[in-house]
């Protein structure tokens, strides 16, 4: 894992934002649950250069291949295109949204060239739609968390996390958002891992699945808000694992699913945590490096990512 330097010489202007992971309060966060999120160290660029040659975006995945472009003679072709697919109408209303967040960012759509530069896998589930919405909040000059909560929904933590250098406690309070950094480390993070699940969670369908259930989530919000305060002044390993096992419990029993480590895991000696929308994308495993990378590598997971390569901790 490592942070990768996108060439410049050309550009007019660049915007970069951090991918994101959320420790606690998974689904809760929508209902004030005070949460713990990272920033990771690997997340995606926005270069802008003008031209004469009208609309043009291109987006890079990790592999530096494209993997979504479009082209217009103006913007306003763009928005009058009846034929577009998915990707293009997603990103035209996210556009659309900061222009009218802010009238004058039409006129820095009108002639350019944009390309968009990931630097983790796009099916990891670490922030393609948060770190592209954060790079264009701050090219339009309007408000991350407005242009989020307008165009693309959810709880802005991620947002949080693109704008952060450090873990951020961050919760929702009558829709509106608080983020706050945190100089703090887990205990003994060298033996906490992240796995990928080899698929990607739609978090929307998570989001739908919360939101259809109709019983006490203040309740909810508040159990999981004293779970992340007792996590963030724990120095203890064992106790830690006892806090994301107990975390684990209320969120099941909540949705009324099973635990990812009842489901896939029984036979893990440690903990496992999912992290974000549960079924997908990344969870966290507590063990000693060995035996964690062994045991996921033989039930067929071989992206293991050791904490410290994985979230960005500002020096």
């Amino acid at each position: 894992m490592y942070e990768k330097n996108i060439q410049r010489q050309d550009m007019t202007k660049f915007f970069h934002s951090r991918g994101k992971l959320l420790l606690t309060g998974e689904y809760a966060v929508l209902d004030g649950a005070l949460s713990l999120a990272f920033p990771t160290r690997l997340g995606q660029s926005l270069c802008i250069s003008e031209t004469n040659q009208g609309f043009s975006w291109k987006s890079f995945d990790f592999h530096k291949k494209v993997w979504f472009e479009h082209h217009e003679l103006t913007f306003d072709d763009f928005k009058q295109n009846t034929t577009l697919s998915t990707t293009a109408k997603t990103l035209l209303n996210i556009l659309n949204t900061a222009v009218e967040l802010n009238p004058t960012f039409a006129t820095q759509l009108s002639h350019c060239q944009i390309e968009t530069h990931l630097e983790f896998e796009r099916e990891w589930g670490l922030g393609t739609s948060s770190t592209l919405i954060n790079n264009i909040a701050q090219w339009a000059g309007i408000n991350p968390f407005e242009l989020l909560f307008k165009s693309f929904g959810g709880s802005g933590y991620d947002i949080a996390c693109a704008m952060h250098k450090t873990p951020i406690l961050y919760k929702l309070t009558e829709n509106r958002p608080s983020a706050y950094p945190l100089q703090f480390l887990l205990p003994q993070t060298d033996q906490l891992f992240f796995v990928y699940l080899n698929k990607k969670q739609n978090s929307k369908e998570g989001i739908a699945l919360y939101k259809s259930i109709k019983r006490n989530k203040k309740n909810l919000a508040s159990r999981i808000t004293e779970i992340t305060e007792n996590i963030i002044r724990t120095t203890s390993l064992s106790d830690f694992c006892q806090l994301i096992d107990n975390h684990e419990q209320i969120i099941a029993d909540f949705l009324k699913i099973p635990t990812v480590k009842e489901t896939l895991f029984r036979d893990f000696s440690g903990s496992i945590k999912s992290l974000g929308a549960w079924g997908g994308d990344f969870v966290l495993a507590v063990g000693e490096r060995n035996y964690v990378f062994d045991y996921f590598h033989k039930k067929g997971f071989s992206t293991v990512v050791p904490f410290q390569e994985m979230v960005y901790i500002e020096p």
